[in-house]
C-alpha cells in the first residue's frame, strides 16, 4: 500500500545550483552532438584530475561500468569471485552474467563493509576478482592491504564506489585509486547525480584503456587504412576488440553531452556537498548518544561521505521503531541491503548458500533514515525530533 510521507527516503539527492540549470539550458542548444562530444572529454579529464588517476571513462550508468568490468575480467569455467552479499544486486549479477561464480562475503559489524580478515577467508586457487564496495559512503580502512594482498595472489581488484565519492583515507588516496577497475554512480540518489542516471570506470592498465571507447560505443573503430573518398564503405568501422587474445562484444553504455557538462560543474562542489552532509550527520548522531537503542557508524574524517544514515536498532525494536516513525510520523525509514544470497535470483542460480553471519544479522537489525543533501534545515530538524520523540517511547 502506498503512503503519503511527510519524509520520503527516495528523493533527489541534490537542489541543481542555477549555475548548473545554466549549463543544462546551454548544453542543450548548442550546436552539434549530444552525445560523445566535447564535453564528454572535458568530464572524463576533470575527473581524472579529481581522483589523481590516468583513465576515466563516462558511462550511461554505474551498472555498465560494471558491465565492462566484468567483462574485462575474462573469467574462464570456474572461475571464482568474492563479492560481499551485504551490497546492491548489481555488484555482483555482472560478474555473473560474464562467467564468474561468487564466493560471499561477509561485512565487519562495526564498520558495515568488508573486512580483510574475511576476504583472506573466501580466496581459493580459483579466485579471479575480488569487488569490494565502500558502502554507505565509508571508504573501507583495509582497502591498501586489501590492494596488495590481491597483486601479491595475482587477482583483480574491482572497487564499487557507487556510493563513496571523495572520500579518502590517511594517505590521501582517494577511494577508486587502488582497484585494476573502480566504478562510481551519479543515479539520482548519490551525492552528486547527473540527471537521474550516470557512472565512471576508471581503469589502471593502459592497454585496457585503450580498447574502452570501442567496447562502450558499440565497436566503433576507425578503418585501419586511409580513404581518398570518406564515405566508402562508410563513416567509420565497426570492429572486434580483442584482449590477451580473445574477443570482447562491445556494448553502448553512451553517456549524453547534457549529462557530461553537468558532470564536470558538479565536481566543483561534490567536496563542499559531503562535507557538510558529514557534519548534518555528526550532528544527527551526537544528539542521539543518550539512546542506546540506536548504534551509528561515527566517523568524523573523509573516509565518509554520509551518503546513507544508518544504525543498528538494539533490543530487536527495528521494526517496531520503523512502524512508529511511519505511522506517527510519516517520516520513511527503510531496511538495507537483503543479503544477495538470499535473493530468488541468486537462489536460482544456484548460489544460495554463504557464510556470513554478520551481514544477515545486520539485515535483521538495521534502520537508514531519510537523508538527502537536498533536506531543507527544517526537515532535518523534524526527522532529528521526530526520532527522539519515538525513542523515547520505547
Amino acid at each position: 500500500m502506498s503512503k503519503n510521507f511527510k519524509l520520503s527516503f527516495s528523493n533527489k539527492s541534490i537542489h541543481y545550483s542555477d549555475e548548473e540549470i545554466d549549463t543544462v539550458i546551454k548544453s542543450m542548444q548548442k550546436d552539434g552532438v549530444l552525445t560523445q562530444g566535447d564535453a564528454l572529454e572535458k568530464f572524463e579529464e576533470n575527473f581524472s584530475k579529481y581522483l589523481s588517476v590516468e583513465y576515466s571513462f563516462a558511462m550511461n550508468s554505474a551498472t555498465s561500468a560494471l558491465e565492462l568490468a566484468a567483462q574485462l575480467c575474462q573469467f574462464d569455467e570456474g572461475d571464482e569471485f568474492i563479492c560481499p552479499t551485504h551490497t546492491y544486486t548489481s555488484s555482483a549479477y555482472p560478474f555473473i552474467k560474464a562467467g564468474g561464480v561468487p564466493v560471499w562475503a561477509d561485512i565487519n559489524l562495526d564498520t558495515r563493509v568488508v573486512s580483510l580478515e574475511d576476504i583472506e577467508k573466501k580466496i581459493t586457487q580459483k579466485t579471479k576478482a575480488i569487488i569490494v564496495v565502500h558502502l554507505y559512503g565509508f571508504m573501507i580502512p583495509e582497502i591498501e592491504e586489501i590492494a596488495k594482498l590481491a597483486k601479491e595472489k595475482g587477482i583483480l581488484l574491482i572497487e564499487d564506489v557507487a556510493q563513496a565519492i571523495g572520500t579518502e583515507g590517511n594517505i590521501n588516496n582517494k577511494a577508486g585509486t587502488y582497484g585494476d577497475f573502480s566504478v562510481f554512480s551519479f543515479h539520482s540518489h548519490k551525492n552528486i547525480t547527473t540527471l537521474g542516471e550516470g557512472g565512471m570506470l576508471v581503469v589502471k592498465s593502459k592497454e585496457i584503456a585503450k580498447l574502452i571507447p570501442m567496447l562502450r560505443h558499440n565497436g566503433h573503430s576507425n578503418w585501419p587504412e586511409p580513404r581518398s573518398e570518406y564515405w566508402k564503405p562508410a563513416m567509420g568501422n565497426v570492429d572486434l576488440p580483442m584482449l590477451n587474445n580473445r574477443f570482447i562484444m562491445p556494448s553502448n553504455f553512451c553517456i549524453g553531452e547534457v549529462e557530461c557538462a553537468l558532470g564536470s560543474k558538479l565536481l566543483k562542489r561534490i567536496d563542499r556537498i559531503n562535507d557538510e552532509k558529514r557534519n548534518r550527520a555528526l550532528l544527527f548522531i551526537d544528539e542521539l548518544a543518550q539512546f542506546d537503542l540506536l548504534k551509528f557508524h561515527r566517523v568524523n574524517s573523509k573516509e565518509h561521505n554520509y551518503h546513507l544514515l544508518v544504525a543498528y536498532v538494539n533490543n530487536n525494536k527495528r521494526d517496531k521503531f520503523i512502524n512508529l516513525m511511519s505511522s506517527k510520523k510519516q517520516i520513511q525509514c527503510v531496511v538495507q541491503y537483503y543479503p544477495l544470497h538470499f535473493y530468488d535470483l541468486y537462489r536460482k542460480l544456484g548460489y544460495g548458500n554463504a557464510v556470513c553471519p554478520n551481514s544477515e544479522v545486520f539485515f535483521n537489525n538495521m534502520i537508514s533514515f531519510p537523508f538527502h543533501h537536498s533536506l531543507s534545515d527544517t526537515d532535518l530538524d523534524y526527522l532529528l525530533d521526530s526520532t527522539k520523540s519515538i525513542l523515547k517511547s520505547l
